[in-house]
């Protein structure tokens, strides 16, 4: 299935019944007085968070999602129906916003959470509510009060643990497929990752219940001024967001004008632009492709020159395995899991 992060809609909650003008017509009873019952409530627009959905697809091309009217009351103080209520399922991480203020009004992040996000109307009161002393017969009924009426926007933010930054091809999803059983795809060009990926990594006996594990995103690959939406940055940094620490990969390219300490820089100063809170939470920096000779006579320059920064240069191999596991330890440490 396609992946989709954002989404507009309209949600229109259900419409009141009309109160009902009546009166008892029995045997014996001529003078019954007003009979007329109150209209039922308009059905609501409901989110609920399910944690089997990761993408927005299904209400992609959906342009207005509206809950069933409630009926409108009868004789004999017979109350109406209420509308049934719509369900909007959600993937977990979906925030939603509205489409015409742009505020946020709420996040769905707990499986199987229900929130009311359009309520339906309340249903009109039948003639019997207005009798009084003065006014034994009356002709008059509430009508239904309508429901709310929202456009919203969604956009989806993935739940993960651990969020994977670095230039287009330096080894993320190789780094994702080595320590997970997530499959995303992997090629030797740039933008081969269209849509984030969420691997989860276990770390010791898993079988013995001793075992701990973490959700590693793999977001597209990120470029000099995708906090100003080149490339595919500004449309995935979002994902970043509930992440907890940053893994940060570079590699030597041999590209002239790059290294792994310019790489770094620059997509620091990304991320500084876009959220200094994600900027400041805790990061790893590892060098990959440790299994090509190239890379391993840069290591050497790149871990000086990173440790001038402050930064201790780890150098992994998702081909090999190389420092994985230890690196998976250490984010593990980060989490306190």
């Amino acid at each position: 299935m396609r992946f989709v992060d954002e989404c507009e809609l309209r949600v229109e909650a259900g419409r009141g019944g009309n109160g009902c003008v009546a009166f008892r017509r029995e045997k014996f009873l001529p003078f019954g007085g007003p009979s007329g019952g109150d209209g039922g409530r308009g059905g609501d627009v409901v989110l609920i968070g399910d944690p089997g959905r990761s993408t927005l697809y299904d209400l992609k091309h959906v342009r207005v999602i509206r809950a069933e009217p409630g009926a409108p009351g009868e004789g004999k103080d017979c109350y109406g129906r209420a509308g049934k209520d719509v369900e909007i399922r959600l993937p977990l991480g979906t925030v939603v916003l509205d489409a015409e203020t742009g505020d946020t009004l709420v996040e769905v992040t707990r499986a199987d959470e229900r929130i009311v996000i359009a309520q339906g109307g309340r249903g009109g009161r039948g003639n019997r509510h207005f009798a009084s002393p003065t006014e034994r017969a009356p002709r008059r009924a509430e009508p239904g009060a309508p429901g709310e009426q929202k456009t919203l926007r969604l956009e989806l933010k993935l739940m993960a643990d651990v969020g994977l930054l670095g230039f287009p091809n330096v080894g993320k999803s190789t780094l994702v497929r080595a320590v997970s059983r997530a499959r995303p795809k992997v090629a030797d060009y740039p933008f081969t990752t269209l849509e984030p990926h969420l691997g989860v990594v276990t770390i010791g006996d898993h079988k013995s219940g001793l075992g701990k594990s973490f959700v590693l995103a793999d977001i597209p690959g990120l470029i000099p001024g995708a906090s100003e939406g080149v490339g595919l940055g500004l449309r995935f940094l979002r994902h970043l967001d509930r992440t907890r620490v940053l893994l940060h990969l570079v590699t030597f390219t041999g590209e002239e004008g790059r290294s792994p300490v310019d790489d770094y820089h620059a997509i620091r100063r990304e991320l500084q632009s876009y959220s200094p809170d994600l900027a400041a939470r805790p990061e790893v920096v590892a060098m990959t492709k440790s299994d090509l000779p190239e890379v391993q006579e840069a290591y050497v320059d790149a871990k000086a020159r990173f440790a001038e920064l402050g930064i201790e240069l780890r150098l992994i191999s998702a081909a090999t395995h190389q420092g994985l596991d230890d690196l998976m330890y250490e984010l593990g440490e980060h989490l306190m899991i």
